[in-house]
């Protein structure tokens, strides 16, 4: 196996603005205009204790705005599984790091109850994603979260408006440029073996002399 080349500037680049999103939610939002526009158009905003973050203290928060709701003023469905997406994705990034692609390969959501108010995502179950990382490699990772609308004029307990079930696959970013420049280099070969028995087959119609 071949050593894993050095890091680019341009992705130890990417990886500082990744470590710089999940430490502040300002530039967490001028990022999103870039790389998800959708978040940034929802406003969902990750709460919680950064530098000791886990399930217990991780909360993502979508605002009731107009983009959001539907013709009869509620939450719109496609706003509230859209975004459990984007929330599962910003909790396992920020326990993973910059140094890590994070894909959904499956997720499940079970409205239960009308949405009128902001929307609370929480993770209720997670498996250890910080003995996946330690051991090294890629893996998959499952999440259960539950989706809270939050009481804003009357203090009580929040409602609980729906259930998500996602999976998610976790790479590497060193694995991921091996394997492009496997690709690469996969592609290459051939396209030299193509070119090798374009050289040595005579062209048609040519007499043999």
């Amino acid at each position: 196996r071949r050593p894993a080349r050095p890091p680019t500037r341009l992705e130890r680049l990417e990886a500082w603005a990744s470590r710089l999103s999940l430490k502040n939610n300002f530039f967490h939002k001028i990022f999103s205009l870039v790389w998800l526009p959708y978040a940034a158009r929802s406003g969902i905003k990750m709460y919680g204790k950064k530098k000791a973050l886990s399930a217990e203290r991780f909360a993502a928060i979508l605002p009731f705005r107009r983009f959001n709701r539907n013709f009869y003023d509620a939450m719109a469905g496609a706003a509230l599984l859209g975004n459990s997406e984007v929330a599962a994705g910003m909790y396992l990034f920020s326990v993973c790091g910059g140094d890590y692609t994070v894909v959904c390969k499956e997720m499940k959501y079970r409205f239960l109850r009308p949405c009128l108010g902001p929307a609370v995502y929480r993770v209720v179950k997670s498996q250890d994603v910080e003995e996946k990382v330690a051991a090294g490699g890629e893996f998959n990772v499952a999440l259960e979260m539950e989706i809270y609308q939050q009481q804003i004029v009357k203090k009580g307990e929040e409602i609980l408006v729906g259930r998500c079930d996602s999976t998610f696959h976790c790479t590497p970013n060193s694995m991921v440029r091996e394997r492009e420049e496997r690709r690469k280099a996969r592609h290459q070969r051939l396209d030299e073996k193509r070119k090798q028995l374009e050289r040595e087959t005579p062209p048609e119609g040519a007499s043999d002399r």
